[in-house]
């Protein structure tokens, strides 16, 4: 996309997450938790275990607060039942939006969410309504810069899917979710280690908001992004801030 920084847009746009779950022990509790529960207790064979727990760790997340929430996914201690739930709907001008959440009372969180959208320029879809346009996928983003003969070379070997370029000069490899990790840390032993990273829904086709539209989409991602249940939300749109 010309004139416009794809590396710029998801750093600010990870910046921002950082920052939020950084201020929320609470919800890296229930995504471990919740890991736990899904695939067992061990991160070593359980990849989203595995995430979470460095999710955790890199938000200096005590030790014990981990254990504890390991344990209650896997029931050695006593812990509230949550379940996941995603919600698709559109934001400005439009935009595809899903939103993923962590909750113990599905009714309480639809009508946050509904409320959010409805609030802040946007509708609550049916499932379904926007899925469709995103790829489940995980996502290393590397700086302008990068060996980009040599990062392909290695990724492809430790079994990336894709290796896409930007005109920015940033790289992107793409693996399937569940080989992120393997994948990962293929390419920091091979000395390549991502500015960002994680499990994604990857959009097919990005379009870009600017000027007041990106102001009023950036409002309604901060404001589900702040609702307790919510663990992530996806988006369409690249925000011009400029």
């Amino acid at each position: 996309m010309a004139g416009h920084s794809k590396w710029a847009n998801i750093q600010h746009r990870k910046g921002r997450q950082d920052e939020k779950r950084s201020a929320s022990f609470s919800k890296i509790a229930r995504e471990l938790t919740v890991a736990a529960k899904m695939g067992g207790g061990d991160p070593a064979f359980n990849p989203r275990l595995r995430l979470a727990t460095d999710r955790a760790k890199g938000v200096n997340m005590p030790k014990d607060k981990i254990d504890n929430a390991i344990k209650k996914g896997t029931g050695e201690l006593e812990g509230v039942d949550y379940v996941e739930v995603r919600y698709e709907g559109y934001g400005i001008n439009g935009a595809a939006v899903i939103v993923d959440c962590l909750t113990d009372n599905k009714t309480r969180t639809v009508a946050d969410v509904r409320h959010a959208f409805n609030k802040y320029g946007g509708n609550l879809g049916t499932d379904g309504c926007v899925a469709f346009q995103f790829r489940h996928c995980g996502q290393l983003l590397f700086a302008p810069g990068v060996d980009e003969a040599a990062l392909m070379d290695v990724a492809i070997e430790c079994g990336a899917d894709d290796v896409l370029s930007n005109d920015d000069g940033s790289v992107e490899v793409i693996t399937a979710p569940n080989d992120f990790v393997a994948v990962r840390d293929a390419l920091q032993a091979a000395g390549f280690v991502a500015e960002f990273g994680g499990v994604t829904m990857k959009a097919d086709n990005e379009t870009q908001l600017g000027g007041e539209d990106a102001q009023r989409m950036q409002k309604l991602i901060d404001v589900l992004e702040g609702l307790d249940d919510v663990q992530n939300v996806y988006t369409s749109v690249i925000l011009d801030d400029e």
